[in-house]
């Protein structure tokens, strides 16, 4: 899976004494990226007590600078003030994140986003060993963890009475919860009561707050990092929450969810004592109706309800993303026919005929089969029904030129392609080429950034490309020319720098702020 080298697992590792290739086929890990680490470990120095007590990030940065260079286009917050002011009453991250955005317009910086922006004031509690100073905050996260006491339902084929595994998740501001009951408690359906738990909220909070699960958490020592299991902390990206397991043996670091299961306990599980269930789907219509009506009903201490208190934290939860996370398997060195096709359930499945005779790796869903090399994911196909057998599915992209009829971009056609927007795009191109080993792989980058010509004129991406390189990226990408272009930076620039000097001007010029391009031009 394509994803960030974990670079100070694997110095770890070699320390440990594990060679690449054990590294590699241990952690999943391409052999390539291993390799990769150990040569620049070996060309700088560089050994495992160097980097041990440096945080993950900061030993990413120091084996890959050139990757962090995006990080100098953001406007630095100042997160010392962000904690400081959520001390008073009122003040959420939403705002101060709002705040953050309207000087970096007044300082021609190109602002965060708000998962970056929320994930940054993360981190700086972490390190700085600090807490925050209510005890919640809307939105901010949800603690599960599986209910000790079950339930039954009777099987009506058998007579056997089953047991149901209660999962339970609160949300710890609002105290509004969420009970599904499970045949078991395996990754597959712990994964898939967390989806369905964040669209039962109507939203994700920016933290997730599990026990020390075996079916989500590797290790999770006393020093060092937590290592998840890839399945979920591939659950976390998708919904872009930060999956935090609470310290072993300390259930106070999520009291929420232990006090919720007491309540559960009494709210569904005591009052469905006396009634038999004579299927699952019985069991799981009683639960839901009995967990609406928790929910609703009326605190004893506080004014409100469960419900009524959700209404106003969904605003401060992030938005669910357009399609929901899908549980995979992976399928590791599966064998790239001549005919450039992979074979999966007996149905088969193309990939770049360069890939011929090589290994691949698959990433396999209810719906799709994905193909990567290497980590670098090749291609996507719908998956067949696992009824179906000896079905193709060819992409003509894949086929060899003799096979199909189309136009080939070469290193030659992109870079004409460049220069007939501007000189500056054709240097971004050139330096993106420079870049890699062989030419063909800086097509795809290349393209991505001429491709935005199309969505931005060419007039705007030749200022885009002008403005990173003056901003000191030694190879622009797509990433860096598309924030630049989404925050209207390139049409600030260009003002200023069509701006007539004057002695009365600041040295910033006049900045138009952000209703200016959201209203299209008018006051």
């Amino acid at each position: 899976m394509a994803r960030k080298i974990n670079v100070k697992l694997i110095m770890q590792l070699r320390d440990a004494g594990l060679s690449r290739n054990t590294i590699a086929s241990t952690r999943h890990i391409s052999r390539h990226s291993v390799s990769d680490v150990f040569n620049i470990a070996d060309e700088g120095g560089i050994s495992y007590n160097d980097v041990r007590n440096l945080e993950e990030q900061e030993v990413y940065r120091l084996f890959y600078p050139e990757k962090h260079a995006s990080e100098t286009m953001y406007g630095n917050p100042d997160y010392d003030h962000v904690h400081q002011e959520l001390k008073k009453v009122g003040v959420t991250l939403k705002l101060l994140h709002e705040e953050y955005v309207e000087r970096c317009e007044k300082r021609g910086e190109i602002p965060m986003g708000k998962t970056k922006f929320n994930e940054g004031y993360a981190e700086y509690t972490i390190s700085n060993r600090l807490t925050n100073h209510l005890e919640h905050k809307p939105g901010e996260r949800a603690e599960v963890d599986w209910s000790g006491p079950t339930m039954h339902f009777v099987d009506t084929s058998t007579g056997e009475v089953i047991t149901a595994y209660l999962f339970v998740g609160t949300l710890p501001y609002s105290q509004y919860s969420y009970v599904e009951p499970c045949l078991d408690m395996k990754m597959d359906t712990f994964l898939r009561c967390h989806i369905h738990m964040y669209e039962y909220f109507g939203g994700v909070p920016v933290r997730t707050v599990c026990d020390n699960l075996k079916t989500g958490v590797v290790t999770h020592p006393k020093e060092g990092e937590i290592v998840l299991t890839d399945d979920y902390a591939a659950l976390g990206s998708h919904y872009m929450t930060a999956i935090m397991p609470a310290g072993v043996r300390k259930p106070k670091q999520k009291p929420s969810v232990e006090g919720t299961v007491g309540k559960i306990a009494t709210a569904i599980i005591a009052r469905c004592r006396n009634d038999v269930y004579y299927s699952f789907a019985d069991l799981k219509r009683s639960v839901a109706a009995k967990l609406d009506k928790f929910n609703r009903e009326p605190f004893q201490k506080r004014d409100g309800s469960r419900y009524e208190v959700l209404m106003e934290e969904r605003e401060s939860l992030r938005p669910l993303p357009d399609a929901p996370y899908e549980i995979s398997e992976w399928v590791y060195n599966r064998s790239v026919n001549l005919d450039f096709h992979v074979v999966y359930k007996k149905n088969r499945y193309s990939c770049p005929y360069q890939y011929a005779r090589k290994k691949v790796d698959l990433r396999v869903t209810d719906t799709t089969v994905e193909i990567y090399h290497k980590g670098e994911r090749l291609t996507t196909h719908n998956r067949f029904p696992d009824y179906a057998i000896n079905k193709y599915s060819t992409h003509e992209e894949d086929m060899p030129p003799a096979f199909r009829n189309i136009v080939e971009w070469d290193d030659e056609r992109i870079r004409n392609w460049a220069a007939s927007i501007g000189k500056s795009t054709r240097m971004v191109i050139d330096r993106i080429f420079g870049s890699v080993s062989i030419k063909e792989q800086g097509y795809n980058p290349c393209l991505a950034v001429l491709r935005l010509s199309r969505t931005y004129t060419d007039a705007r991406l030749e200022t885009a490309c002008e403005l990173a390189i003056s901003r000191g990226i030694k190879v622009p990408r797509y990433r860096h020319l598309k924030a630049i272009l989404s925050a209207n930076q390139d049409i600030i620039y260009k003002e200023q720098k069509n701006a007539p000097s004057s002695p009365e001007d600041s040295p910033s010029g006049y900045l138009r702020g952000s209703d200016y391009y959201r209203k299209g031009g008018q006051a």
